[in-house]
C-alpha cells in the first residue's frame, strides 16, 4: 500500500471556485439590474463588452501559455463584470477592452493567473484607464427618464440621502443604486463567501476620519465608488488578507487612505487607488498577523559543546 503525504486541510470542502465566483456574479445582479434601469442600454453594453472581452483574453492567455483553461472558473467574468461597474455607461467601448486585457493579461495572468495576482485586477485596470482615458472615464451621463423610484427628475444640485442611497444622481454603472450593493453584500455574507470584518473596519475608520475633519460622512459613504470597493474589491480572497486582525488592518488602511486621497490628493474617487495601495500590503500584513499553529514550538537549537 502506498501512502501520500501532503499539507493540510485533507478534508475537500463542497466550495469550488466556481460556485464562489458564481455566487459574486448573481450578488452584482441587483446593482447591474440598477445600472440599466439608471442609465439605459448603454449600462448593458458596457457591462456586456467588459465580461466578455476578459473572458476572451483570459481564454487566449491560456493557449498561447500553455496553462490549464481556467475561462469556466468564473473569475474572468467577475473580474470583466467588475471593471464594467466601475465605469461610466458612456465609456467607448474599445477602451473598456483596453481595460480587461490590462486586468486579464497584465494584472493576473503574467503574474501566474488566479491566485497569484499581487492586486485585485479591475482595481488595477480601472487606474489605468483613469490614467490614459481620464476625460472617458470622468465624464458622467445624466440618468434617464425610466431610473428606478425618484429618478426621474433631473440631477440638480441638491442631492439628498435618499438620492444618494437609491439612484438618482450620476456616476459610474455601480454608483447607480448603493441599496443594490448592500443587498448583493448581505447576500455574499449570508453565504459566508465574505466576512464583513474588512467592510465594517473600512467603515468605521474612514467615517471617523471625515467626522474628525468635519466633514459629512454620510454622504461621503453614500457617494461615489465607496460602497463597491468597500464590499466587493476588497474582501478579494486572493489579494486581501487571510487571518480577522489582517482583514481589519487592511480596512483600517483603506479608510485612512480613501480619506486622504479625498480630501488632500488630485483625483476626487481614491476608493480603488486606496484598495491597490493595501492590496501590495498585504503580504506584510499576513506576516505580521499569522496565527500560531496551537501546540507548536520553536525548534531547540543544538548545543555546540556536543559537537566539540
Amino acid at each position: 500500500m502506498q501512502y501520500h503525504t501532503a499539507p493540510s486541510p485533507h478534508e475537500k470542502a463542497d466550495v469550488t471556485t466556481q460556485k464562489i465566483m458564481l455566487s459574486v456574479c448573481i450578488a452584482l445582479l441587483p446593482a447591474a439590474l440598477a445600472g440599466y434601469l439608471t442609465f439605459g442600454y448603454k449600462a448593458v453594453l458596457v457591462l456586456l463588452t467588459a465580461t466578455v472581452s476578459a473572458m476572451i483574453f483570459e481564454a487566449l492567455c491560456c493557449i498561447v501559455m500553455k496553462r490549464t483553461q481556467t475561462v469556466t472558473d468564473g473569475s474572468a467574468a467577475v473580474t470583466g463584470l467588475l471593471l464594467g461597474m466601475t465605469v461610466p455607461a458612456d465609456m467607448p467601448l474599445w477602451q473598456i477592452c483596453v481595460g480587461s486585457f490590462v486586468a486579464i493579461v497584465i494584472a493576473k495572468q503574467l503574474f501566474g493567473g488566479l491566485g497569484k495576482n499581487l492586486a485585485n485586477p479591475a482595481v488595477v485596470a480601472r487606474i489605468v484607464l483613469l490614467i490614459l482615458f481620464q476625460q472617458g472615464i470622468m465624464t458622467f451621463p445624466a440618468p434617464e427618464r425610466n431610473a428606478i423610484v425618484s429618478a426621474t427628475q433631473p440631477v440638480s444640485g441638491n442631492v439628498t440621502y435618499w438620492d444618494l442611497f437609491l439612484n438618482n444622481t450620476t456616476g459610474c454603472i455601480g454608483e447607480a443604486c448603493v441599496a443594490a450593493l448592500l443587498l448583493g453584500g448581505i447576500f455574499l455574507c449570508i453565504l459566508r463567501v465574505i466576512t464583513p470584518v474588512t467592510t465594517l473596519a473600512y467603515l468605521g475608520s474612514f467615517t471617523i476620519c471625515v467626522f474628525c475633519s468635519g466633514g459629512d460622512a454620510l454622504y461621503q459613504l453614500l457617494s461615489g465608488g465607496w460602497m463597491l470597493g468597500a464590499i466587493f474589491m476588497a474582501n478579494d480572497y486572493v489579494t486581501t488578507p487571510i487571518t480577522p486582525l489582517g482583514k481589519a488592518i487592511f480596512g483600517i488602511g483603506c479608510g485612512v487612505l480613501t480619506f486622504l486621497i479625498r480630501c488632500f490628493g488630485g483625483y476626487p474617487e481614491g476608493v480603488f487607488i486606496a484598495i491597490l495601495l493595501m492590496n501590495l500590503l498585504t503580504p506584510c500584513i499576513d506576516r505580521l498577523t499569522h496565527t500560531k499553529p496551537f501546540g507548536a514550538a520553536k525548534p531547540m537549537r543544538k548545543n555546540k559543546a556536543a559537537h566539540g
